[in-house]
């Protein structure tokens, strides 16, 4: 298992599947951000679990990663920032649909499967119009 080819992997599916101004694996708060840098994705890696059902066959290790997603809809009032926002969501989602033939996301053979899995967070941003979403991924690595 390469951690970094794994990371560099989905960082590079994503960015070319999504329109993201700002994309990196070292996140930076959303007042950091100006508008013309929006919307952003920072890909933050959250844990790693190894899981071996028995002694006699290898551990399965799954890598979590969290998706931060903002953007910028502005104090327009015609405009829901939450719409920006499940668009880049829905692009997100279509850009790690699984393989017809494999039934799974393998970021080009790394891993076995990658895909969201769990709570989505939102933020709609009515307030301020900076939406953002935190989007879980689970990477699976069989050893």
């Amino acid at each position: 298992m390469n951690r970094e080819n794994i990371v560099n992997a989905l960082l590079k599916l994503l960015s070319s599947s999504v329109s993201f101004t700002t994309v990196s694996r070292k996140f930076q708060t959303w007042s950091s951000i100006s508008s013309s840098e929006k919307p952003a994705m920072f890909l933050l890696e959250r844990s790693e679990s190894y899981i071996r059902a028995n002694e006699a066959v290898p551990e399965v290790v799954t890598l979590e990663i969290d998706l931060y997603i903002c953007v910028d809809a502005g104090k327009d009032q015609s405009l829901v920032p939450a719409s920006v926002l499940n668009n880049l969501i829905d692009a997100v989602e279509a850009a790690l649909t699984p393989n017809k033939l494999t039934n799974s996301q393998t970021l080009g053979g790394l891993v076995s499967h990658c895909r969201i899995e769990g709570k989505i967070i939102k933020n709609s941003g009515d307030l301020d119009g900076d939406a953002t979403a935190i989007i879980p991924i689970k990477i699976l690595v069989p050893r």
